[in-house]
């Protein structure tokens, strides 16, 4: 009896000592990249680097401005394009789809999420960037390469799609089944429940999943630095072209160090993208929880 207490005790704090290890890693890694960043912070204020626009690093000018557009742009354009076609399709996942059609799409939903991003980068290459130079832009007027923020956008919008669509269906099948009833019997027609109760209801869960699809966009890099065109200045429509934080680290790391500070402004944009990134998720649990806590309890 002693013995098994014993061994029950120490595997609970192995475990324990892993969970807390397992939860220190981001922070680590934040200071790791703080540490890094030191050097270029006590020689230039942060929001000076910030909000710059003059990146020149030969001659000590690293201002962020411009892939900081960038980022958001791209971000921006994906989550416009992603957000609609994702709450529709759960919603139908969730309240129409027959079991047998809700069994054959999931798992194609599923497998988006398990793709590489550099094949979203390739068909982004492929099709999308062609689609609108020669195509799309020239409807509008417009004359451009291809590779352009819009580019980036519809990539990206589509690589979110799986986790945006998975967590609204969740979400939206956590709603009770008696609030639907309950309209329903008052005379509602299913299309009036699910968008005056069941939306409403599960609108808390669906603004998570916003935020989280918004964290998965702000830090992708491959797929999106194949095709937004890599150009250090900020943009000012969607056929520009951009140059994203991910795509200024992935880009240059590793080369032209030699240049004083360099190393220092890359780890300080590692480090922003990383902060930004967990800011999002940590915003994204919260509202989670409310919206579990309130089907739990409420």
């Amino acid at each position: 009896m002693i013995t098994r207490k014993l061994k029950d005790i120490i595997i609970n704090k192995l475990m324990l000592l892993v969970a807390i290890l397992s939860s220190l890693i981001v922070f680590i890694l934040a200071f790791a990249l703080f540490s890094k960043s030191i050097p270029i912070l006590t020689t230039q204020p942060l929001g000076e680097l910030l909000l710059s626009s003059s990146w020149h690093p030969w001659k000590g000018e690293f201002g962020f401005l411009p892939f900081i557009m960038g980022t958001l742009w791209v971000t921006a354009v994906a989550m416009a394009l992603s957000i609609p076609p994702s709450i529709l399709t759960s919603v139908y996942l969730a309240e129409y789809a027959p079991g047998i059609v809700r069994e054959m799409i999931k798992p194609m939903i599923d497998l988006l999420a398990g793709i590489p991003s550099v094949v979203y980068g390739l068909w982004g290459v492929l099709l999308v960037v062609p689609l609108l130079r020669d195509y799309v832009a020239p409807f509008f007027g417009v004359t451009t390469t291809g590779y352009s923020v819009f580019a980036g956008g519809i990539v990206l919008a589509i690589m979110v799609f799986p986790i945006m669509i998975s967590v609204s269906e969740e979400v939206i099948r956590a709603v009770p089944k008696d609030i639907r009833e309950a309209s329903m019997a008052l005379g509602a027609t299913k299309w009036q429940t699910v968008e005056h109760v069941v939306l409403r209801s599960a609108l808390h869960g669906i603004i998570a999943t916003i935020i989280l699809g918004f964290g998965r966009a702000f830090g992708e890099t491959i797929a999106v630095l194949m095709v937004v065109g890599n150009v250090p200045k900020a943009p000012s429509s969607l056929f520009d072209p951009a140059y994203p934080l991910p795509a200024l680290i992935a880009n240059n790391y590793g080369e032209m160090m030699s240049i004083p500070l360099y190393d220092s402004a890359l780890m300080l944009a590692a480090l922003v993208l990383l902060l930004t990134v967990l800011l999002f998720s940590v915003l994204a649990a919260i509202v989670l929880g409310r919206v579990k806590k309130r089907y739990t309890f409420g």
